[in-house]
């Protein structure tokens, strides 16, 4: 059974929620060493028998100041509940974050939010977490008033695997670079992707291959490059296997990145539903063929691969 989580869209929360060990952050991706942190937080919570709550933000406050920051979300907040519910957590405030909630001062964010709302009894925060205005408040600050208002914070220790600390900036650095494998091993799960599939000019199906087209919207983009994945309609939870194109289709002297999804036994017409990438394996980079019939031997040979990691 899926345990159920309450979502709140600020920090007026129940009542029930209230005097709580909070986790805060944009905790992008839920990679291993945040899972980790949850993991210490559950004994806090069995110890002392009270809730977790987790408070994130929406837009991860880096894509807010910096406007052209477009692609950079590791996991959308779908993805990140699933986890959620796997890690006990027992509340998410998913706090919308505009000018007006940036501008808050970082004592009043202590005194009003924290403690005025939601009642904190633990905090764990990260040594590069700020917030209030100007990112005035940190960890230091929030060590300094915890006798005053009675709370207690747990300063998490990053977690360092072969000398690199496990981030949401390496995972990024990874996918990038086309080390995917390494990225779902520190992910503790296949990087995924969800969008509505766009009806596109069906170029894939004039040469045989039909696929489902979804914008990248705000993810962080990839290596450019042919993946084996693993795909789901968000309406019936099936799972099939296929194989997508991240790219811009060089062949077809296109400019706009797309994610192309060729789904193994699958003809049915499904623009405008929600499905679910998973990504398996890399397979090759994008490159620019000569003709279209180069190009359709070679997504032979890539599906004959992608069906091997399947």
């Amino acid at each position: 059974m899926v345990k159920k989580i309450n979502l709140y869209k600020n920090y007026n929360i129940k009542k029930s929620d209230k005097g709580s060990i909070i986790l805060i952050g944009s905790f992008d991706g839920l990679h291993i060493g945040h899972r980790k942190l949850f993991e210490r937080a559950k004994k806090l919570k069995i110890k002392k028998k009270i809730k977790i709550g987790v408070y994130t933000f929406d837009p991860i406050p880096k894509m807010f100041f910096s406007k052209n920051l477009k692609n950079y979300r590791i996991s959308n907040l779908n993805e990140k509940i699933k986890i959620f519910q796997k890690l006990d957590v027992d509340f998410v405030i998913n706090q919308k974050f505009n000018r007006k909630f940036s501008k808050i001062q970082c004592h009043d964010f202590i005194k009003k939010i924290l403690i005025g709302k939601i009642g904190m009894k633990y905090i764990y925060a990260s040594n590069n977490f700020k917030f209030g205005n100007k990112r005035e408040g940190d960890v230091k600050l929030l060590q300094n008033q915890q006798k005053k208002y009675n709370y207690k914070v747990i300063k998490p220790s990053p977690l360092i695997i072969k000398n690199k600390m496990i981030s949401s900036s390496l995972i990024r650095k990874l996918l990038q670079e086309g080390e995917l494998d390494t990225a779902n091993k520190y992910l503790k799960r296949l990087w995924t992707v969800e969008g509505v599939i766009k009806k596109g000019r069906q170029l894939g199906k004039t040469i045989g291959f039909p696929t489902c087209n979804i914008e990248m919207q705000n993810y962080v983009i990839a290596k450019l490059g042919v993946y084996a994945v693993k795909v789901s309609l968000m309406t019936n939870k099936k799972n099939y296997k296929g194989i997508a194109n991240l790219g811009i289709r060089p062949t077809f002297n296109k400019k706009k990145i797309l994610l192309e999804v060729n789904i193994f036994n699958f003809n049915k017409t499904i623009y405008g539903k929600r499905i679910r990438v998973e990504f398996v394996k890399f397979i090759r980079g994008e490159k620019k063929f000569k003709n279209i019939s180069s190009l359709r031997k070679q997504i032979k040979l890539d599906i004959n691969k992608a069906k091997k990691f399947n």
